[in-house]
């Protein structure tokens, strides 16, 4: 019987199996969320690496998420998109789950930028907008850390008060700004799903501070900030959460307002990491 990889051993692998196929060195890491993979578009590809190639890399089952690596540039900033992310209601560990995340770390990736399609539970907020995320709250998704500790993984117990960089916080309104993209901000939640929240989580979420909600990210969040990556993401508010709206809540809405939005996301993911290049 084959030896049972560690965490790290498995990343390290993936990160050796990536190197073998291709010396380019990301700045950035961004994380393509439901309905938004056509960003992939945007940039000037040096190589791509589907999941499937990369040996005990898990593949994305989820729509929406084609399930490969993109490396190439962004203006003069080199990136790797992560075209499909792996959710843990897909049945994966949440190890797994921000595998690419400390996968590009080890590579030296220093900057990782998430985004994600989320369900507003504020009531400032509508269908289509894009909100940057100021900070988070997970509610019984894992922690990704729990477990054996690592040295390149991070300290056993990292500081969170400030995941989200406040620099890039200020790169991206800047962005906004200049390209007249309307953004807005505020806390997001992550949960397990896959089934979405109930009328009554939507307002317990609401009482608790939350302004969005999804089924990823913070876990990434997390295990890339404790690595020492600079942390920064926006959510495009795809739908009403649960209990606001009338109608009930269902997957193409969320896919079709992701790509409604996909216009201005694209401007002002592309803005931004052009800004990174000062960073």
């Amino acid at each position: 019987m084959a030896k049972e990889l560690t965490v790290l051993e498995k990343a390290q692998g993936c990160a050796d199996y990536i190197r073998s196929k291709t010396d380019f060195r990301p700045k950035v890491l961004i994380t393509l969320g439901s309905g938004l993979g056509d960003y992939a578009n945007e940039v000037r590809i040096e190589c791509e690496i589907p999941y499937s190639e990369i040996p005990g890399f898990p593949v994305s089952t989820a729509p929406g998420h084609d399930g490969r690596f993109i490396f190439g540039y962004v203006g003069e900033v080199p990136v790797a998109c992560m075209k499909g992310r792996i959710h843990y209601y897909e049945g994966y560990d949440i190890t797994d789950c921000v595998l690419p995340a400390r996968v590009m770390g080890l590579l030296g990736c220093e900057i990782l930028f998430l985004t994600n399609a989320s369900g507003g539970v504020s009531y400032l907020f509508s269908a289509g907008d894009l909100m940057l995320i100021t900070d988070h709250i997970s509610v019984f998704a894992p922690n990704p850390l729990i477990g054996p500790a690592f040295e390149p993984f991070g300290p056993r117990f990292p500081d969170m008060s400030n995941v989200y960089d406040k620099k890039l916080q200020e790169v991206i309104w800047r962005a906004a700004c200049e390209t007249g993209i309307p953004l807005k901000s505020g806390v997001y939640c992550q949960l397990t799903g896959p089934s979405y929240e109930s009328p009554a989580e939507i307002r317990m979420l609401r009482t608790l501070g939350v302004d969005a909600v999804g089924m990823s990210t913070v876990a990434e969040a997390i295990a890339a900030h404790a690595m020492g990556m600079k942390v920064c993401g926006v959510s495009t508010i795809c739908n009403m959460a649960a209990g606001m709206l009338a109608q009930p809540l269902n997957h193409e809405e969320v896919l079709a307002a992701g790509v409604e939005a996909g216009p201005r996301f694209t401007k002002l993911v592309t803005e931004s990491v052009k800004l990174f290049a000062d960073l």
